[in-house]
């Protein structure tokens, strides 16, 4: 598999959506989008924003430098504009700060950077604005802790319209596909009309409670990859990068700490779902519409209108999915080291079994 296959299969695996240049998004001026910010429509729909649409070369950034710290937490800033209930993300720059393995903090020479970038950005003729910031959390999901809540919250309260994006760098690289959030905070003091549960992921037991004491205070926003014909030569330079760490790392050594850490967490998980095992009875809930599909179908939503019946979530059934997840990583990890060892030390004068192929790919071997 050369760079261009793999680019490709990268881009299919994130839906990535392509963009013709010449499209409304790059005919907005500033002046409109100055037209917008005061007539702040954010601030009575507390909703307003659904979608966020970002370009696959900030996306690369961002995960190239997620990648790249590691077992500790990162930090950078997006730029771009907004339009129509939309943020299109069209870049990303990389702040440097000191990061935690459970949070991060920019400084004031994180400070001094931004604003030498967005000078430099200007004189280079890139006059978007600065849009959001995206942070790491290796190896525990895309989330907003109780730090970056209110870290959020000052954002929007001093630069709305503002977005935060979180990317877990350790389950992009067992999944292959990249596991990224984004988000808005509510007001402080406003309960959403009605929550409706996204769809589930695997959060640490030691994460929990902080997950679930701020779940009502954000809400998410449906993500969106593009590109367009001018990335094309920025994109290419970018992915030679990113192909060789992926094609130089093993899942399995590299992710190894993570591995380990989330059989831990799946053990303590079996050992708390002990007490659901005695009940019998079926854990069914009424199943409302999800307001990522259908958002602006308000007169719906309030009247809570079911339309149908999930089973609910219990202890044991989330454990099983953790385990389902775990295992399929793995295996994926294994199937990807016995690929590029018969691609690089297979000779070149012998020819692969293909009862071998067809084992290494259905995971037996």
């Amino acid at each position: 598999m050369d760079a261009g296959t793999a680019r490709k299969t990268f881009e299919l695996h994130n839906d990535v959506k392509f963009v013709d240049p010449t499209d409304e998004l790059y005919r907005y001026t500033r002046k409109e989008e100055r037209e917008f910010d005061l007539s702040a429509p954010w601030k009575v729909d507390y909703e307003y924003f659904h979608t966020v649409k970002i370009s696959a070369v900030a996306l690369i950034k961002m995960v190239t430098h997620a990648r790249s710290g590691g077992i500790y937490e990162i930090m950078g800033v997006m730029y771009g504009k907004v339009r129509d209930h939309t943020f299109w993300i069209t870049d990303a720059a990389a702040l440097p700060v000191q990061g935690t393995e459970t949070r991060v903090n920019a400084g004031n020479e994180a400070s001094e950077y931004m604003v030498s970038f967005q000078t430099a950005n200007g004189e280079a003729g890139k006059n978007e604005l600065l849009r959001g910031w995206y942070h790491s959390h290796p190896g525990y999901g895309c989330w907003l802790s109780g730090i970056d809540v209110n870290t959020q919250l000052n954002n929007q309260k001093f630069n709305d319209p503002y977005l935060a994006v979180v990317i877990d760098p350790n389950r992009t690289v067992s999944a292959g596909k990249v596991e990224i959030g984004a988000f808005r905070t509510y007001p402080e003091g406003y309960t959403p009309p009605s929550s409706t549960a996204s769809q589930y992921q695997s959060i640490p037991m030691d994460k929990i409670e902080d997950f679930g004491v701020h779940a009502n205070a954000y809400y998410p926003l449906k993500v969106e990859i593009y590109k367009t014909k001018l990335d094309e030569q920025l994109l290419d330079l970018l992915w030679n990068k990113y192909w060789v760490a992926t094609l130089s790392q093993s899942l399995i050594v590299s992710n190894r700490p993570y591995a380990t850490s989330q059989m831990n967490d799946l053990a303590t998980k079996l050992n708390s779902a002990r007490g659901s095992l005695s009940s019998n009875t079926a854990h069914l809930k009424a199943r409302k519409e999800d307001p990522l599909v259908d958002r602006f179908s308000s007169s719906r939503r309030e009247q809570g209108l079911v339309v149908g019946v999930d089973d609910e979530e219990t202890p044991l059934s989330k454990a099983a999915k953790d385990s389902g997840r775990i295992a399929s990583q793995v295996q994926n990890g294994i199937i990807s080291q016995i690929i590029k060892d018969r691609l690089f030390n297979t000779p070149l004068d012998s020819s692969l079994d293909p009862a071998l192929a067809r084992a290494a790919v259905e995971g037996k071997l």
